[in-house]
């Protein structure tokens, strides 16, 4: 059996292949899509939108795969505390495009998302907070054949402007391989079946705000943790960029370019484009500069 895209991968990466035994593998998270976000701080209580959409491209031969990513969040930062961290609810549900050039072109609804959360002010401008989630397995042809176990740890430091923020995101598949035919990293022998590696991401930022603007680097990583069958090629990815925001009070615009500066198994490397804009729909009291305490599906 032959092929020209094999399975979306975290909503994140395409890689082209000539043989079903080609293998692309990769987070249910998207790598890269919570750069920006002080995640270990509280919000304000209230109830946000926040929207992260992506676009970019891999080199593989013999034609170039993109994808188009589109991430609605709605979080409630509840008005109640948990062994003093602020309760958080976050629903997202993702859309997404693939397409080889001159080849083939899918699109459909991705896993949705639906999480809890608490998050503590430590004082002295450091936060951390800890995520729980479930990724739900829905039939189309650009999601995952399985539900996940999704669990995020972050540490942030928002004092004097600054957004230093690292955030760990681990997953779980519950089936390592499903029955579905789906397009699939599966090895050839699997083909008709869906390869779930578990996965772990890290997103790193280190932006400043001048007045009403941001700008500073950022990075993320990620890596299969198994191999759910004999012949499966684990990945990983590594990419840098940097990320430009403005205040307009209320609303937020952030927007970052990333280059992956190394891959495995991945075919190419990937260059992409983010925006996202961050709406407070109804908060408590006046939503700070710090406003943009939000975080990504």
């Amino acid at each position: 059996m032959t092929c020209k895209v094999t399975k979306l991968a975290a909503a994140g990466a395409l890689l082209v292949c000539t043989t079903a035994s080609a293998a692309l593998a990769g987070s249910v998270t998207q790598p890269g899509e919570t750069v920006g976000a002080p995640a270990g701080a509280p919000l304000t209580p209230g109830v946000y939108f926040i929207n992260t959409a992506d676009w970019g491209c891999r080199n593989t031969s013999p034609d170039s795969t993109c994808l188009g990513v589109d991430i609605p969040v709605i979080e409630w930062a509840t008005p109640w505390k948990i062994l003093g961290g602020r309760l958080q609810f976050v629903v997202a549900t993702p859309v997404v495009e693939v397409g080889v050039h001159h080849t083939n072109y899918l699109r459909g609804v991705y896993n949705p998302l639906f999480a809890g959360m608490l998050a503590w002010d430590l004082g002295n401008g450091f936060g951390v907070s800890y995520l729980v989630s479930a990724y739900a397995d829905v039939k189309t042809e650009v999601a995952w054949s399985s539900s996940s176990l999704n669990q995020r740890f972050a540490l942030s430091y928002t004092g004097y402007g600054w957004d230093l923020t690292a955030n760990v995101i681990w997953g779980i598949q519950r089936d390592s391989v499903s029955v579905r035919p789906q397009l699939s990293p599966c090895p050839a022998q699997f083909v008709l079946n869906g390869c779930n590696p578990n996965f772990l991401n890290v997103d790193l930022t280190a932006t400043k705000k001048f007045g009403k603007w941001e700008f500073g680097p950022v990075a993320y990583y990620s890596t299969d943790l198994n191999s759910p069958v004999v012949g499966y090629q684990k990945q990983s990815q590594t990419a840098v960029g940097a990320l430009l925001g403005y205040n307009f009070g209320p609303v937020i615009l952030q927007s970052y370019l990333t280059r992956e500066v190394s891959e495995r198994n991945y075919g190419a490397l990937d260059t992409r484009l983010w925006t996202r804009v961050i709406i407070p729909l109804v908060v408590e009291q006046p939503a700070p500069t710090r406003a943009a305490r939000v975080r990504g599906s």
